[in-house]
């Protein structure tokens, strides 16, 4: 076992290890990467076959790299987001080890500094950014009993519908994930009962403008944290088949059943909150609310935009919102599988340090602890609405990485 000792430590070889990597070495600053498997390994092993990126390849990049085989108006699909990660830690030369997970960090006795306890020995580092992503530790309610003889997995372990066993599938969670795998598993001819719980659900296109594209003129990606428990807010949309608008009224109309949100589990059936038709109706309006908004812009900036009156046509609402039901026999409906696309919680517990509050989330100022010298990047609303997503972590990076440069020339 080695003991290194460097200048800045980088937790964590995705995203936002990556991008702080180069604000860094940007700027001259010694410093080491260290990752607990591959490059992008989230991108790898926990998530679907299927999947692509939400946003399309022109926008959901770091600014100085294209990718190299999709189309710039296309969504890339999971090995091109790991080639593309993968290429950009080659471009900028990033000094990353990966293997290295780490165990423990915490401060040195004096005070001087940090120390972390990795798969590979000991690292002193002066200072250290904690780029480990939002996507930590996946959240399944203890509602279902493991010995309900039902095949239970989280939308990080789903990979495709072979994979289930036969039979019908209840999603729990209808968010990007979880609307995604709901209508992947109903176009491969299993029958799906979907569970919806509060969301938004914006076009995915509009007036010939991607929705990424409507939320950058908005003002909406900049839109800056309200407050240090500002949390992600649920998001249904697609890059799949090309993209398209999630409507939940096409796919129960498809065939697909909707359900509230889950309560609880008792004696084989799983109830429901009669939220269905209340979650449904935020999501219209939601998605209304940015037609009008963009309406607006094109108005107050006379540009030169196809209109769509017929993108504001909300359907009628289909059978099962308006008679939802509240209790499903899981056996009597041929049930065989739960999928949880319940999202995640953070897990710094490897963290010794009482900067976390009663949620386990760090107590920071756009990425800056309490902690003098510990730098948390890539978390939702680290800064603003965009902080987790490609581009946006890579702004927040030139921030922090701008901050660190300050400390070690003693600027600050």
């Amino acid at each position: 076992m080695t003991r290194k000792k460097v200048d800045t430590l980088v937790i964590g070889g995705g995203q936002a290890g990556l991008a702080i990597s180069e604000h860094l070495g940007r700027r001259g600053l010694s410093h080491l990467v260290v990752e607990r498997k591959r490059i992008a390994e989230r991108w790898r092993s926990e998530r679907w076959d299927s999947l692509v990126a939400n946003g399309p390849a022109w926008h959901d990049r770091f600014p100085n790299m294209t990718f190299a085989t999709v189309n710039p108006d296309g969504f890339a699909p999971r090995a091109a987001i790991v080639e593309y990660f993968e290429a950009y830690a080659k471009q900028i030369s990033c000094p990353i080890e990966c293997g290295v997970e780490v165990a423990s960090l915490h401060k040195q006795p004096d005070g001087s500094g940090f120390v972390a306890e990795t798969s590979a020995g000991t690292i002193e580092a002066k200072q250290v950014v904690v780029a480990t992503g939002p996507f930590q530790k996946p959240v399944i309610p203890p509602l279902v009993p493991a010995q309900a003889g039902i095949t239970q997995i989280h939308s990080c372990t789903y990979r495709n519908p072979e994979q289930l066993p036969e039979g019908g599938v209840l999603v729990i969670g209808a968010g990007s994930s979880g609307a995604q795998i709901a209508e992947e598993l109903m176009r491969s001819g299993r029958k799906v009962w979907l569970s919806v719980g509060p969301h938004d659900r914006p076009p995915r296109k509009y007036r010939g403008k991607d929705f990424v594209w409507w939320l950058g003129v908005l003002g909406m990606w900049n839109a800056e944290v309200s407050s240090p428990s500002t949390e992600h807010v649920t998001i249904s949309v697609s890059g799949a088949r090309g993209g398209h608008t999630v409507d939940f009224r096409k796919l129960a109309n498809a065939g697909m059943t909707l359900l509230g949100m889950g309560k609880s589990y008792a004696d084989g059936r799983m109830h429901f909150a009669a939220d269905l038709a209340k979650n449904i109706a935020g999501g219209d309006e939601n998605y209304l609310a940015m037609l009008r908004a963009a309406d607006a812009y094109v108005t107050q900036e006379n540009l030169d935009l196809p209109e769509e009156p017929d993108a504001h046509n909300i359907g009628p609402n289909p059978d099962c919102v308006t008679n939802p039901l509240l209790e499903l026999d899981l056996a009597k409906e041929g049930i065989t599988s739960i999928v949880w696309a319940t999202g995640y919680a953070l897990d710094f517990s490897w963290i010794k340090s009482d900067i976390f509050d009663e949620r386990g989330s760090p107590k920071h100022e756009r990425g800056v602890s309490k902690e003098d010298g510990l730098y948390f990047l890539g978390l939702a609303w680290l800064s603003r609405r965009a902080s987790p997503f490609i581009w946006g972590v890579w702004h927040d990076a030139d921030y922090l990485a701008g901050i660190i440069e300050a400390k070690t020339y003693g600027k600050r």
